[in-house]
């Protein structure tokens, strides 16, 4: 499936006193990750909210390799794991400068009516722009 490409830098209170990120952070790299992926799709959090869907994080996996430290260039690849129906899976991995993978994650997130808190399937404009990137 489709997978999207994000550089940041290691902000320095995302860090411990060595100067390691603190693996807490990794939720909020993986947010952005998605986030990265869905705009490069023409999608938006905030568009979704507006058309009353929300996508609550049901489940989060890490594997940590190696440490991720203070000002480095960090790129998180996120992919798409198959085709959403009620829940949409996505896979990361994130590389140092020197392209050394330091974590691999997955995450799962449901959709869900934001007025009624009940899970629906995902919506069919979403599905569309999905499938127009194959």
């Amino acid at each position: 499936m489709r997978l999207n490409s994000f550089s940041f830098r290691v902000r320095y209170g995302e860090t411990d006193q060595m100067g390691v990120v603190y693996h807490g952070n990794y939720a909020q790299y993986f947010e952005m990750g998605r986030t990265e992926w869905l705009r490069a799709l023409g999608l938006t959090y905030k568009g979704m909210e507006e058309n009353g869907i929300i996508l609550p994080v049901i489940s989060l996996q890490a594997q940590y390799k190696k440490s991720a430290y203070y000002d480095e260039l960090l790129t998180i690849k996120t992919s798409l794991v198959k085709t959403p129906t009620v829940k949409i899976s996505f896979d990361y991995e994130i590389y140092n400068e020197k392209k050394e993978l330091l974590v691999t994650a997955n995450t799962v997130l449901a959709f869900m009516d934001a007025h009624h808190q009940k899970p629906i399937k995902c919506p069919d404009y979403i599905l569309e722009k999905i499938q127009s990137e194959h």
